[in-house]
């Protein structure tokens, strides 16, 4: 266990008593502590009697006292980059800034990964300063796109989400900063759009029209101001679930254990398969733990609004991240990926697929495991992942319509591959956890690269069957992965959580995800 930090050492014995690294045990309760200014920050700095220079201030400040409680010294890089990042905004030509914004912040960042990885403290799993640069990465670069879509392209030449989030101005150095420095966002994100935070700060986001019947907006009604409690109780419950689970099934389970030789030599096959399956979903509930929580103190300050669905009920997953349970019920590769991580998957369409003018999704692939960080098991997971897209979508072409005659079969082809996306996901991400090159080698020979020559194989054998147009079971809502033909734009609109639409329908944000993107 870690008991050195950068941070503060004021919970060092709560660390001590937990039995978990100091620099965690600080996460969680900035995060605690987050969560309560945010209620009061929506109930007594509330934007109809506190002006928005005063919203901006506290949020700035209070993000940056809650960075340096957690990093110490090593906040110092959150300022440096995001105000190298502001000068070049303002001081280059509007026509280049953003890759210049780009280069910078991704190049920044990557340094401070190769730092904190090679040079401090390989390994570690803990949290680490990198992580919040990821997401002000994240947000200098969109921002970036955003400032030179609003003031430099014509109309014309954007896509409708990019003429939704184009920013007309350039932003003050107090905005920029709240932006990218609030207490809501600046440990866990998520990453939102620039001026969907401006609309909350100023207090406009409240200011939507009630859908009639058609969905249409009607002008002439306006919404109540909506009431986050429900969504933060629920969502602070989940995350307190997801914790103890974490904590709890973690001990018990730990995916070292998969390259233990003596469990390889001794334990059936069938064994070591579920072994592999469990002890990589008792990983995932950190995540779901740190996603969560973060989507609850954005609702819990106010933001996060994203409107009222046909029945008259609020919706708060304006900035969520992910949908657990279409995660852990996935039957495709594709259903995983588009619930998880939403908000990256957004910022990785807004800012490579859909502004590349040749192969896109390799370099949107690329782009993320750069972001990612510089452990070689991240690069090995994008790789076993591409693999395991193409072979999915492969198979599915050439298996799934021998099972649309009867609704018994659909659910044996259901069953099949919930089974198999979750084994593939599993043998796919083990070394992402494990992060280091011998032991990741050293799973995949376990299982002597089985799924890799699976998928190499597929491939090589099964036809890229083209799918016909205007089959019925194409309704069916069942996601495919990243390269499909347009004739199957409709089938993963239902797989995607809602949280893929913005304030105007962001079903289309993930469209690079989708068949129906075009590189």
């Amino acid at each position: 266990m870690a008991t050195s930090t950068t941070g503060s050492t004021l919970l060092l014995p709560l660390s001590r008593a937990v039995q978990l690294p100091v620099d965690q045990v600080n996460f969680v309760a900035c995060q605690v502590f987050a969560l309560l200014a945010a209620i009061w920050f929506r109930i007594y700095l509330h934007s109809s009697k506190t002006s928005p220079l005063i919203r901006h201030v506290v949020a700035t400040l209070l993000g940056l006292y809650l960075a340096l409680f957690c990093f110490g010294w090593y906040a110092l890089h959150f300022i440096v980059q995001s105000g190298i990042a502001y000068y070049i905004m303002i001081a280059g030509r509007l026509e280049n800034m953003h890759k210049f914004c780009f280069v910078f912040a991704l190049g920044y960042l990557t340094l401070c990964q190769i730092a904190r990885v090679y040079i401090f403290d390989y390994g570690q799993y803990s949290a680490d300063f990198s992580g919040p640069m990821m997401i002000m990465t994240q947000k200098i670069t969109s921002l970036a796109f955003e400032i030179r879509d609003g003031i430099f392209c014509k109309e014309e030449e954007l896509t409708p989400s990019q003429r939704r989030l184009a920013v007309r101005r350039m932003p003050s150095l107090l905005e920029y900063l709240s932006y990218n420095c609030n207490f809501m966002g600046i440990l866990a994100g998520p990453l939102c759009s620039y001026k969907d935070y401006i609309a909350f700060i100023e207090g406009r986001s409240y200011q939507l029209k009630q859908f009639e019947a058609n969905g249409k907006e009607d002008p002439k009604h306006e919404q109540k101001e909506p009431c986050p409690n429900s969504a933060v109780i629920h969502k602070v419950i989940v995350s307190a679930v997801s914790l103890a689970f974490y904590m709890t099934a973690t001990r018990i389970l730990p995916v070292e254990y998969n390259i233990d030789e003596q469990f390889q030599e001794t334990s059936s096959v069938l064994n070591r398969i579920i072994y592999l399956y469990l002890s990589l979903m008792a990983a995932r509930p950190k995540y779901y733990f740190a996603w969560t929580l973060a989507d609850a103190i954005n609702n819990a300050a106010g933001f996060g609004f994203q409107g009222y669905d046909k029945n008259g009920e609020e919706n708060w997953d304006l900035v969520s991240n992910l949908n657990i349970k279409q995660i852990e019920f996935s039957t495709s590769f594709k259903m995983f990926i588009d619930n998880w991580n939403i908000q990256t998957a957004l910022w990785l369409k807004r800012v490579c697929y859909e502004r590349a003018t040749y192969s896109a999704t390799a370099k949107t692939f690329l782009l993320s495991a750069i972001w990612h960080g510089v452990y070689p098991g991240y690069y090995m997971t994008f790789f076993t992942g591409s693999l395991m897209t193409l072979a999915a979508r492969r198979i599915r072409n050439n298996a799934r319509h021998h099972f649309l005659h009867s609704s018994e079969l659909m659910f044996v082809y259901d069953v099949i591959t919930w089974i198999a996306t979750q084994v593939a996901i599993s043998y796919t991400v083990a070394p992402f956890v494990l992060l280091s090159v011998k032991p990741s080698l050293q799973f995949y020979s376990f299982w002597y690269y089985c799924l890799h020559i699976a998928c190499i194989l597929v491939l090589l054998a099964m036809p890229a069957r083209a799918r016909k147009k205007g089959r019925e079971e194409e309704k069916a809502p069942i996601s495919q992965p990243v390269g499909h033909q347009r004739t199957e734009d409709n089938i993963s609109e239902q797989n995607s959580h809602s949280t893929t639409n913005n304030n105007s329908n962001q079903r289309e944000e993930t469209a690079w995800r989708r068949p129906s993107a075009a590189q």
